[in-house]
Parts: structure tokens; C-alpha cells; sequence
């Protein structure tokens, strides 16, 4: 993306992000957050719409706020439509990315939910469950991956990736509250010890 000239989107292009965000809806088992690396390669890599640092801004940003997950969404949009210049374009890129990520999903979802619930007893309905566990867990990492990565230079960065491997040992085989990890995690960034 060139800083100099502000991005300029058309209607398709509008279309084509509602329509990606549609289809990123049906891929988001386990949360929005797990197809964050499709999300990178279309905003980013294909289309140039954000620079890495607003990708993950809008990641951090979110995470460390309160509500729900899915709020990074949102960021994405207002970013992709802020660079346009526009406050107008910001409000429609939240309206047309969380409305494409939430619309599929949650109807899907509702839908069911209420099938499962009703079947519960089937065989194939546990099995689905069970068998859903290590998609969620492919897909976090592969969203760990692409926000460590974002330096290009992932030898160098074997403490990040020392201590990710760390407190994932900590959160299978302790009761160690998640937050005490994430304090661990920020005041070794703070001195500057990753």
C-alpha cells in the first residue's frame, strides 16, 4: 500500500471483502481468530488494503479490550476503510466485514445447535464433536504462526518462540491462570527481553 495516496475502492471491491468475510465465516471453527492467516493473505499480502503493522494492531487492540473476540473484525474494516480517507468508508468497512463474518456463522450456528441438541444421542454427533477438537487446535496455530512471523526472520526470534511453547506447557499440564502467563509475556517485552 502507498502511504502517499489514499487507497481507492470500488463497489466490487466492497463486494469482494463482504464476500471474503462470508466465506471466512464458514472457515472460523473455533472463532474468528483462527482464520487470521487467510485474513493476512487477502488484506495484506493480495490486496495491500492494510500494512502488516495495522494487521496486527487491529489484532492486539482488540484482544486487549474488553468484548468479545471477533472486535479485531471490526478493526480490519475501519483500517481497510480509514485508508480510503474517508470516515464514511471506515464505518462501512466495520458494517461489511463484521456483518460478513457474523451473518453465515451465527445462523449456521443457531441452526445446529438446535439439530445437535435434538440428536444428541447419535453416534455421528459425537464423533463430529470429538473429531472437531484438532481443526480448532490446526488452525490456532496456524493464527500463532502468522502473528510471530510477522518479521520475516523467525530464527531470530527463538525466544518468542521458547516461551509460546512455554506457557502452552504451563496451560495443558497446570492450573496457572492464562492472565499470570500474558502479565509474564509483557513484562519480559517491557524490558525488552524477547
Amino acid at each position: 500500500m502507498n502511504d502517499s495516496l489514499p487507497l481507492v475502492l470500488s463497489v466490487s471491491d466492497w463486494c469482494g471483502l463482504f464476500g471474503q468475510y462470508l466465506l471466512l465465516s464458514m472457515m472460523s471453527i473455533g472463532g474468528a481468530i483462527s482464520t487470521t492467516a487467510e485474513m493476512h493473505r487477502y488484506l495484506v499480502e493480495q490486496h495491500h488494503w492494510l500494512t502488516p503493522a495495522q494487521f496486527n494492531a487491529s489484532i492486539a487492540i482488540a484482544q486487549a479490550a474488553p468484548g468479545p473476540n471477533v472486535l479485531f473484525v471490526a478493526l480490519m474494516g475501519w483500517n481497510v476503510g480509514l485508508n480510503t480517507g474517508s470516515l464514511f468508508a471506515a464505518v462501512a468497512g466495520v458494517a461489511v466485514t463484521m456483518v460478513g463474518i457474523m451473518l453465515p456463522s451465527t445462523t449456521i450456528t443457531y441452526l445446529a445447535a438446535q439439530w445437535g441438541h435434538r440428536n444428541r444421542q447419535l453416534r455421528a454427533v459425537r464423533a463430529f464433536k470429538l473429531g472437531m477438537a484438532p481443526i480448532v487446535i490446526a488452525l490456532l496455530i496456524s493464527t500463532g504462526w502468522i502473528l510471530a512471523s510477522n518479521n520475516g526472520d523467525q530464527a531470530a526470534d527463538w525466544k518468542l518462540w521458547l516461551l509460546s511453547g512455554f506457557c502452552g506447557v504451563m496451560i495443558w499440564r497446570t492450573r496457572v491462570h492464562l492472565l499470570w502467563l500474558l502479565a509474564l509475556g509483557a513484562v519480559l517485552g517491557w524490558f525488552q527481553l524477547l
